[in-house]
């Protein structure tokens, strides 16, 4: 494994003609959320930072090329505070290209998951995130160990299909 920082992971989500994540907390502490995150629980407001721009820039590069990036977020119900800032959000990401859709925890065998967030890029590399102890990104680990990417593969055709596209699944 080879572990990237982020700038060079989002060098590799560039190249990649299909990229997916994989998302199965039910909160992450992540710095450029904190504030919008506590006028959501405190208002019901979505505050942008302007630091999301960098993100939707470069997912609108991608996706304006005919490539995909997927997303599935396996969640919790009744949602948390998170998830439902989440939710909130998500149309932006909707909107830039991403195709993200929502997989209720208890429809799914734990068994059918794996613990951890990844994402496959391509067929041949999946990179496992990997966090901070404060919760934060740290960066990615990266691998192209045939085995692993077959197995995270399978999870991933197997959440997809059953997943609930944005559109379709309830804020509440």
């Amino acid at each position: 494994m080879q572990l990237l920082n982020i700038d060079q992971f989002r060098q590799l989500l560039r190249n990649s003609h299909r990229s997916f994540h994989l998302e199965t907390q039910d909160g992450y502490a992540v710095d450029d959320e904190a504030d919008a995150l506590a006028t959501f629980i405190e208002t019901g407001a979505i505050e942008e930072d302007p630091s999301w721009s960098a993100w939707d820039d470069m997912v609108k590069e991608i996706t304006s090329s005919g490539r995909l990036i997927q997303r599935v977020r396996v969640v919790t119900e009744p949602h948390t505070d998170y998830t439902r800032f989440l939710h909130a959000t998500t149309q932006a990401n909707v909107d830039v290209g991403e195709d993200i859709r929502w997989l209720p925890r208890h429809a799914i065998d734990p068994g059918e998951l794996t613990a951890d967030d990844w994402w496959s890029l391509d067929e041949d590399t999946i990179a496992f995130t990997a966090f901070e102890p404060d919760g934060n990104l740290g960066g990615l680990a990266v691998t192209t160990d045939p085995v692993i990417v077959r197995y995270c593969l399978a999870v991933r055709d197997t959440v997809w299909d059953r997943a609930i596209p944005h559109a379709d699944y309830p804020s509440a």
